[in-house]
């Protein structure tokens, strides 16, 4: 359990930040670049839970919002040595919860009307929402990726970030009556 006594330490008043493992950086890192856009991806994943409270869905965007804090602890502990095992002292993303991503995906999918255009990110305000969190975890996932090129990442994190913007993009379909009121691209309609 994480305790939280003072919210403001003083120790990053010189532009760095503490990680995980006792080091610190500088908060303009890729690492905390990608730590940042995260939290913000899990805001907006939290405004989407707002708006579909009565949908039945935001009790599973809760449990990503959980995910996320996850991705980034996961993101906050550097594996030098390329060692991404979960342990007791270290919380990584597993393979499982990408899984569970992957489910829901598959579940949601049996019900969905085909794609037969690109969708505009609109439709419900629930659908709204939900697509502007889709897109605030892409972001978070190129900053990750890039963290990924220079640095260690556990690929299960990255994986799993890649399909929660999957997740994102079905799930707006749901809330848009499983794809029957999406909002269709029409290339060129206004030229």
């Amino acid at each position: 359990m994480v305790k939280l006594n003072k919210i403001y330490t003083k120790t990053g008043d010189d532009g760095s930040t503490g990680l995980v493992d006792g080091s610190r950086t500088a908060k303009h890192s890729a690492r905390i670049a990608a730590i940042g856009l995260v939290d913000e991806a899990n805001s907006a994943i939290g405004v989407a839970a707002a708006s579909a409270k009565d949908t039945g869905h935001a009790e599973a965007l809760f449990r990503i919002q959980n995910d996320m804090f996850d991705l980034g602890a996961d993101l906050a502990t550097p594996a030098d040595d390329g060692d991404f095992a979960p342990s007791e002292m270290v919380l990584r993303v597993i393979p499982a919860q990408v899984t569970a991503l992957e489910t829901a995906i598959d579940v949601f999918n049996e019900d969905l009307e085909p794609l037969t255009s690109f969708v505009l990110p609109g439709g419900s305000e629930a659908a709204a929402r939900t697509h502007v969190a889709r897109a605030s975890v892409r972001a978070a996932e190129r900053a990750v990726a890039e963290l990924a090129g220079a640095e260690g990442v556990n690929p299960s994190a990255l994986a799993y970030i890649n399909r929660l913007s999957d997740y994102l993009f079905v799930l707006a379909r749901v809330f848009n009556d499983n794809g029957k009121t999406d909002v269709k691209w029409v290339p060129g309609a206004n030229r």
